[in-house]
């Protein structure tokens, strides 16, 4: 009789429910992770709404902690029982996307649900993902992490994808020491890049949002000013507190075309945008604060790192004490508890920020 497990699935839009499942197989690369904890990403927001398409009856999530279960039978370096996490990007390390230093691009060839350029992104994307009892995990010994002794699963919950999406941002963005940044949005990746923009030498960080907790946790992730951009023009406030100057580097963590617009207008000449959101209709440049394209302006996109390597990183960065993610986790629910957790997230209710999910 064949296994099966909980997991949460995309049925249509608005609709994403708790099934039964058959347990995945495992194939020689791959693994079987028992899931331990999990949680709820913007992303899965945005499918959940059906404006990022997905198959349907397929389990949604990307942000796996968990036990390797069983381990296929090519895979070395990795025992069963053992505490891993794998990254929201799981790249077979050697596609074409992958040799140009692209992992997060690493294309969908193979996938049964088609190509998606941003292929490397798989949980809950062109695969099952993490919202359930078990996740397999492919190729497995260029993405499966083991989780250092001593930490716990909240303490690199966020990892897989909040994390290394916000401190892509600020690598992409090139922040040098002495920079000045502004992050748009202190939702969980806006917050992971003002910690990172902190790490990387910024020394003076700006956040803009409008919801009291946020602001005080962007204040303890390193922001020194952060603007309520419903109190008053946030571009002149920026352009006030930057004596002038504009920013070196401005990242936008939401998605929306007004903190597109206004990241691209508070830049210093030859500064960075650096773009996190997730966009769900077509962006508009304005021609004055594109400066008619002669500004040395620099616009760059990122979908977060993944990989063993980069899970490792991270998990190196929380157990050295330079960053605390557990606040981020406001709020808590089983599996079973999935549909209600989801209504709590997308509408942003109760001051959530992460939401962890436990089977």
């Amino acid at each position: 009789m064949t296994q099966r497990m909980k997991a949460a699935v995309f049925v249509e839009p608005n609709r994403i429910v708790l099934e039964d499942k058959p347990i995945p197989d495992v194939g020689p690369l791959d693994a079987l992770v028992r899931i331990t904890t999990t949680t709820i990403c913007g992303t899965d927001v945005h499918i959940l709404k059906g404006e990022y398409p997905v198959a349907r009856g397929l389990t949604i999530g990307h942000e796996p902690v968990g036990v390797i279960e069983k381990l296929g039978s090519a895979v070395l370096g990795y025992a069963e029982g053992q505490r891993v996490i794998a990254g929201a990007i799981t790249p077979s390390g050697h596609s074409a996307a992958c040799l140009c230093g692209y992992h997060s691009q690493d294309g969908g060839a193979g996938s049964k649900y088609g190509f998606k350029p941003l292929g490397g992104w798989r949980f809950g994307n062109t695969i099952d993902g993490a919202q359930a009892e078990y996740v397999l995990v492919p190729d497995a010994m260029a993405n499966l992490a083991p989780v250092p002794d001593g930490l716990s699963d909240e303490q690199v919950l966020m990892c897989p994808d909040i994390m290394s999406t916000g401190f892509s941002g600020a690598e992409s963005g090139r922040i040098r020491i002495g920079d000045i940044v502004v992050v748009f949005a202190q939702g969980p990746i806006g917050l992971c890049a003002t910690a990172g923009a902190r790490l990387m030498g910024a020394s003076k960080i700006i956040g803009v949002d409008s919801i009291p907790a946020r602001m005080e946790i962007a204040r303890k992730m390193g922001a020194d000013h952060v603007v309520d951009f419903k109190n008053g023009n946030v571009v002149e406030e920026i352009m006030r507190l930057t004596d002038g100057r504009g920013v070196d580097v401005a990242i936008e963590a939401l998605g929306r075309q007004e903190t597109f617009e206004a990241a691209l207008r508070v830049l210093r000449p030859g500064g960075t945008l650096s773009s996190l959101g997730v966009y769900s209709s077509d962006l508009k440049i304005p021609l004055d604060a594109f400066l008619a394209g002669l500004g040395d302006h620099t616009i760059v996109t990122t979908l977060c790192p993944g990989g063993k390597e980069r899970m490792r990183r991270l998990m190196d960065v929380i157990a050295s004490g330079r960053l605390d993610t557990r606040p981020l986790v406001t709020h808590r629910f089983k599996l079973d508890e999935i549909e209600a957790a989801y209504e709590l997230f997308a509408h942003q209710r109760d001051g959530v920020l992460k939401v962890a999910i436990t089977p």
